[in-house]
């Protein structure tokens, strides 16, 4: 079915919407919410609460694409769920990603600033035009949707060393984006 389809579903409020964006996209929603939170249980009890969230916002929600917009709610609600029961204690993924992250990542007043401006956003979509087509894809599937570094590297034919390495070029590439954009980090 298409996606335009299943929104008008879900505005006229007939229940077939989840079933068809569980056959369209719950493999989608899954795999973002497993590589970020590691849990199959987990995992299922995200996209179970993704289909909640789109029942819920649709209306008023009307999102140009379903696919972008479910897998956005997916990673917001994988995050936190994995906040909340990691407070007080480390883990890998999410850790490992933000301090992946943390040398090019903007100072949070600074951040506050730049996302009310809209500029963060600009700017992080215009450094992400500027890269190759793979890069874009790595980047967004590393930081974005939390795909393990050996899961990509390995889809590349890679090393996970030569990919970090990789990964490390493109995260100084940001911090030089954001830096010439007047962003401290």
């Amino acid at each position: 079915m298409e996606d335009e389809a299943i929104v008008a579903l879900y505005w006229q409020r007939n229940e077939l919407a989840i079933e068809e964006t569980r056959t369209k996209y719950g493999g989608y929603c899954y795999a973002i919410a497993y590589h970020l939170l590691h849990s199959p249980e987990d995992a299922e009890e995200t996209v179970s609460d993704t289909y909640h969230a789109a029942w819920n916002a649709m209306p008023p929600e009307k999102p140009r694409s379903l696919r972008a917009w479910l897998g956005k709610v997916t990673r917001n609600l994988s995050l936190g769920r994995w906040n909340r029961e990691h407070r007080l204690k480390r883990s890998s993924g999410v850790t490992e990603l933000l301090g992946e992250l943390a040398d090019c990542l903007p100072a949070p007043d600074t951040a506050e600033k730049a996302l009310e401006a809209g500029e963060l956003r600009e700017i992080l979509d215009q450094w992400l035009a500027s890269l190759g087509r793979i890069d874009r894809i790595l980047f967004v599937r590393r930081y974005w949707y939390g795909v393990p570094l050996h899961v990509l590297a390995a889809e590349r034919n890679l090393s996970p060393a030569r990919l970090a390495q990789k990964m490390l070029h493109l995260r100084q590439s940001l911090r030089k984006a954001l830096e010439k954009e007047g962003i401290s980090l």
